[in-house]
């Protein structure tokens, strides 16, 4: 999800966290500033879904950058200590040729390798980059089996998630993040597919999350969707899993172009699994199909193909559900595109 996900995966990593978890303070984000790195939070990323078309042939994106801090190396003089951590997932989704392809990097900031910039968002992890200029912003991944070089132009103004900004996700007050969207990114550029290059459109979401302490510890995962409608309204629904299941906490908001932003309190988005995909890979049992009951109005998700499965255990040390899907309305009509995440199935999430 953003919580991005967003952000997020890093179960296998010997990551030391000695200071306490404190509430986050309600702040005002400002921009530029907080389009950058913050480096003093223990996990950050920016995260991008989109999708892409050529011609006959479409296409899901996902970019996405990880910047951790290592607590325990914090005071070591070493300029070799590994004191931030960069991630980079990428997957690109086949939609006609059924097939999810993904790639994953890690490396220590510094030395030229890795770089988690403040003040702005400039992320890269070797040659792999997202970069804001002052026309939107523009990644470029050269992946083992495929390549992205995407621009994503801002049409609408940034959404900020919860409380200007300040997102809760569980019952602690510890348990929040500092939370902004950027959806309706116009998408123009290049991917390239076994040796195939295609000159894309499309529409593109944009996440950026930072947090010290994000998971309450009964939670083991979440389920989120960041959704595009047709007629440019947004759509955010997530909600934080229990080990049984149920809903730990949930929110999200939905901004129409008509009637503006509405923040969805906890308690108030009900994820209902409708239709499930076992996985080949890891025996996981993912809900590919969800009926999402919100304050804006019941809506269908439904992923655009089963396997979208992703292995990041090289990187982030877990297995993970992301990919393209639609979402339709309460009368079954089609309404928009975007991207279901879903974490904590193959095994409990620790953030």
């Amino acid at each position: 999800m953003t919580l991005r996900r967003r952000p997020l995966l890093l179960a296998a990593l010997p990551l030391a966290w000695t200071r306490p978890a404190l509430s986050l303070p309600a702040t005002q984000l400002e921009f530029p500033r907080d389009y950058g790195a913050h480096p003093a939070f223990r996990t950050e990323w920016w995260y991008v879904t989109g999708q892409a078309r050529a011609a006959q042939r479409e296409f899901g994106f996902q970019v996405t950058f990880f910047r951790t801090r290592i607590g325990a190396t914090q005071g070591m003089r070493s300029r070799f200590a590994a004191r931030q951590l960069v991630f980079a997932h990428a997957a690109l989704t086949d939609v006609q040729g059924r097939k999810l392809w993904h790639d994953q990097r890690i490396a220590r900031e510094g030395f030229g390798v890795a770089a988690a910039a403040q003040g702005d968002t400039h992320v890269k992890l070797r040659d792999w980059l997202l970069d804001r200029r002052s026309d939107g912003y523009r990644t470029r991944v050269p992946a083992n089996d495929f390549t992205l070089d995407l621009q994503f132009a801002p049409t609408q103004p940034v959404l900020l998630q919860g409380e200007q900004g300040l997102s809760r996700k569980g019952p602690q007050v510890e348990n929040a993040s500092y939370y902004y969207s950027q959806p309706q990114l116009a998408v123009r550029g290049s991917v390239a597919l076994q040796a195939r290059r295609f000159e894309v459109t499309g529409k593109a979401w944009l996440d950026h999350e930072w947090s010290q302490a994000l998971l309450h510890p009964q939670a083991v995962g979440w389920d989120w969707i960041g959704m595009n409608l047709d007629d440019g309204s947004a759509l955010t629904a997530f909600r934080l899993r229990r080990q049984d299941g149920s809903a730990l906490w949930d929110g999200g908001s939905f901004r129409s172009p008509r009637t503006g932003l509405q923040n969805f309190g906890a308690g108030q988005v009900v994820f209902s699994a409708q239709r499930r995909w076992t996985s080949p890979l890891s025996q996981a049992s993912y809900p590919v199909e969800w009926t999402v009951r919100t304050p804006a109005g019941p809506y269908t998700v439904k992923a655009v193909i089963e396997n979208q499965e992703l292995d990041s255990r090289a990187s982030t040390g877990a297995i993970y559900w992301e990919g393209l899907s639609d979402l339709f309305d309460g009368r079954g009509n089609r309404v928009g595109r975007g991207y279901l995440e879903m974490t904590g199935y193959a095994q409990p999430l620790k953030v």
